[in-house]
């Protein structure tokens, strides 16, 4: 099935535009430079129409099933038909993966996404940030910006995504998975 939407996860704001936790936006902002996104508070974020709808929520990342729920039903836009892009903790950073459903993996905007889907089958997009090491220190470490060497291999990651990105919203996943995985 193609995709309808594809939601990059992150939180709003300048004082989180250069965290890790905003990988999610990074890739989205790249792939339609030419299609500003607008907000639209009826679906509680920045939207913009390219092939697929873009969307990027602007509740912060713990309440961002609310945004993607809104459009999602707005659009009658089924489940299949939904990639949602996230910084991963345990893959390095440069390191990306598409998986379809499975848990929220103790990501904060997966809960809340499966949570008001009513369903963990979506399409998933992992853009390795690499792990702190403790869990005690995740918090800081996602709200941190990446070291430079970190910040070059995730661009690397993304894009190898983009070039990707027509395959995934064919429907195409099984061919995406395969460059994807051998390219990061």
């Amino acid at each position: 099935m193609s995709i309808a939407l594809i939601v990059g996860l992150g939180n709003p704001g300048p004082k989180y535009q250069n965290t890790r936790h905003n990988a999610g936006f990074w890739l989205l902002d790249q792939l339609s430079p030419q299609n500003p996104f607008r907000r639209e508070t009826k679906f509680h974020g920045e939207v913009c129409r390219a092939g697929p709808w873009l969307l990027k929520p602007n509740t912060f990342m713990n309440h961002s099933g609310q945004s993607v729920a809104a459009l999602a039903n707005y659009y009658k836009i089924s489940i299949d038909q939904i990639l949602v892009i996230h910084d991963e903790l345990d893959f390095p950073a440069g390191k990306a993966r598409l998986k379809q459903g499975g848990s929220d993996g103790r990501h904060n905007g997966l809960k809340s996404i499966i949570a008001h889907l009513g369903s963990n089958q979506f399409l998933r997009l992992r853009i390795g940030i690499g792990h702190p090491g403790s869990s005690a220190q995740v918090t800081n470490y996602v709200l941190g910006s990446p070291s430079r060497d970190d910040q070059i291999e995730i661009d690397r990651a993304i894009r190898v995504a983009l070039k990707i990105m027509p395959f995934i919203v064919a429907g195409e996943i099984d061919k995406a998975m395969q460059e994807l995985h051998s390219q990061t």
